[in-house]
């Protein structure tokens, strides 16, 4: 029952407070919003999703109301309106409160629960995992040092990941017993779980926690703190230990476009670090929506498939606009979106001209070299403009951009 017009509204306690008072309605998340950007409705933006959930904190909606439970479902998560917001909206804080609230029971997306559910121990993930190849360091050789966390699917889907990372810096360590980062439950409506999980991990994992995954990143930095969380783009060039040489293809220097993780952008503010490394290898090349969703979002592509992929059509025009060798990633859920996307987009075209969709550690990997090596510099060394580094001989770093690397 809602209350009359002439009723005082009642708090539901929902939200907290002061994150749901904080929006002023200005408008300047509309145009950073990729679902408004695609329907042009006003629900379907940050400012018109924050007047449903004060519609629900005072009981004028009902928490099965259809367009609540539509528009929690449609955003993205992708916080793009948060550095945008002149009064300092917490917006990614109040979806986990919103989807905490509404995706009870059966509200909550079926596979979401599987999903959920798969991760939940540090046991299943590792029978997940058990026949792929991923780094797995003993326990006990150094637990003051850096830990990687080898995240739940990544480990699954991407092994290869986890052993460039240990590649570009062998002192990480990658002990097999740690479980999931919570994430994936507080983007999907099990807040405190998430919260539990990150703090059990961040138990499993003492000192510095290095990422590879900028959503896991952001979501561990939340519960844990700034200090405790590393993405490893920061690590490689905090540490000043890796040594790149340019990577060529065909008797040029590669082509590349780096997709921003959404969380690691907007969350942490971090997009500089993993540009400034891949300019000594290679030619960066930018497309206009590299720091916009590319509709992964989590569990995003799964449960919304079609709204994912409109999502995604954009940036696979810019990509092949680019005519790069490489598309370059930071977030296990953006390889997965854009290597099926690329599959798609070039099918039955000329595969020669499809780029590749890597891991930076994947690519860094490959230019890492011993220190001293002729022709290469530490890592985020600037190229002087025009040089042509040399790989150890004088003969270039050729690549097959085809070929996995």
């Amino acid at each position: 029952m809602t209350p009359s017009a002439t009723e005082a509204p009642q708090r539901r306690g929902v939200f907290t407070p002061e994150l749901l008072a904080r929006c002023i309605s200005c408008g300047f998340c509309l145009p950073a919003c990729p679902t408004y950007a695609l329907s042009r409705d006003e629900k379907s933006s940050p400012r018109g999703r924050i007047t449903l959930m004060r519609a629900l904190e005072t009981g004028r909606l009902g928490p099965d109301d259809p367009t609540l439970l539509e528009e929690s479902s449609y955003c993205l998560g992708c916080r793009a309106c948060e550095p945008v917001c002149p009064a300092g909206v917490r917006y990614g804080a109040l979806l986990e409160e919103w989807r905490d609230a509404l995706w009870r029971g059966r509200r909550r997306p079926l596979l979401a629960r599987l999903l959920m559910v798969a991760v939940d121990r540090p046991w299943r993930i590792r029978a997940l995992a058990a026949l792929r190849r991923y780094a797995r360091t003993p326990r006990g050789r150094d637990a003051a040092g850096p830990q990687l966390m080898l995240g739940c699917f990544e480990r699954v889907l991407y092994p290869a990941v986890s052993r460039a990372a240990r590649a570009v810096d062998p002192a990480l360590e990658s002990p097999p017993d740690q479980g999931c980062c919570g994430a994936l439950h507080a983007h999907n409506g099990e807040l405190a779980r998430g919260r539990a999980l990150a703090e059990e991990l961040g138990r499993r994992l003492p000192g510095v926690i290095v990422t590879t995954a900028g959503g896991c990143a952001a979501h561990l930095a939340g519960v844990l703190g700034r200090d405790r969380v590393v993405e490893i783009s920061e690590h490689v060039l905090r540490s000043g230990a890796l040594w790149l040489r340019p990577l060529t293809v065909d008797g040029r220097r590669v082509r590349v476009t780096f997709q921003d993780s959404c969380h690691l952008r907007n969350g942490l503010i971090v997009y500089t670090e993993p540009r400034t490394l891949l300019q000594p290898i290679a030619d960066v090349v930018e497309v206009p929506s590299a720091a916009q969703c590319c509709g992964a979002a989590g569990s995003y592509s799964l449960l919304r498939p079609r709204d994912s992929r409109a999502v995604l059509a954009p940036h696979l025009e810019d990509i092949a606009a680019a005519e790069v060798d490489y598309v370059v990633t930071l977030n296990p859920g953006c390889y997965r979106q854009l290597a099926g996307g690329v599959r798609r987009r070039w099918r039955g075209r000329d595969r020669a001209r499809r780029p590749r969709v890597v891991h930076i550690v994947e690519l860094l990997a490959r230019a890492a070299v011993p220190p001293g090596t002729p022709g290469a510099g530490p890592a985020g060394a600037a190229r002087p403009a025009g040089a042509a580094p040399e790989a150890p001989g004088g003969a270039p770093a050729e690549v097959d951009a085809g070929a996995p690397v």
